[in-house]
Formats: C-alpha cells, sequence, structure tokens
C-alpha cells in the first residue's frame, strides 16, 4: 500500500510565528494559504502543514493517488475509519483514523491537476 506524499500538519496558535520559525529552519512556503490560516512549507521532501484554528491537535497526513483503494485495504485489515471516503465517486476525497494512542491520521487524496500557489 503506497500512502503517498507525508507531511505533518501541526495545530498552531499563531500562524505568523509558526511560519517564520520554520522558515528560519530552512522551510519555503509552498502552497500559501495564511489569508485563511493554513499553509505547506517545504523542505527538500519534507512538508509541514501549518493550520490555525483548524484542528485540536497535531496529525500525520499522506497524499495517495488512490484514496479509495488505500479505504478498502485498511478496512479489509481491520482498521476503523473516523470518516470514510465516498467509494462510489471518483476525484479529490479523505478519509481519517486514529492510531492506538488517538493520534490523528488523514489520508487526503488531492486533485491531480491542482498547483500550489508559490511551488
Amino acid at each position: 500500500m503506497n500512502l503517498g506524499k507525508f507531511s505533518i500538519s501541526l495545530a498552531v496558535k499563531d500562524i505568523r510565528a509558526s511560519r517564520e520559525f520554520y522558515q528560519k529552519l530552512g522551510f519555503e512556503i509552498y502552497d500559501d494559504h495564511e489569508k485563511n490560516n493554513w499553509m505547506i512549507l517545504r523542505n527538500g521532501e519534507t512538508f509541514i502543514g501549518l493550520f490555525q484554528g483548524m484542528f485540536d491537535k497535531n496529525s500525520l497526513t499522506f497524499n495517495p493517488t488512490d484514496a479509495r483503494a488505500i479505504q478498502k485495504e485498511l478496512k479489509n485489515n481491520g482498521l476503523t475509519l473516523l470518516n470514510e471516503a465516498d467509494e462510489s465517486t471518483d476525484g479529490p476525497t479523505f478519509l481519517t483514523l486514529a492510531d492506538p494512542d488517538g493520534n490523528p491520521i488523514l489520508i487526503d487524496q488531492h486533485d491531480t491537476n491542482y498547483k500550489p500557489t508559490s511551488a
């Protein structure tokens, strides 16, 4: 099962302060939606999502090309999903689950034609 590109999504208190901090660590803005309180930063192949007021906890995020196939495999493996993708549709979708410690995991299939705002 290929989960695709990995990033961590951070629930931040101040998106500007967090952006400045991670830029000092060498991250560059990859997809800027600061006016909507989120952005994606990149350093090489490492991605960090900053989200102010959107999530209660930090979460792991994977961006596969086929979230519905992954969903079927996860369910076949006996995992419980918190939110499921509609398997009767195609295109962008997501599903969520949590690990045994309650850490959220987002499997988020993007539109393949999507272009980040500053890549």
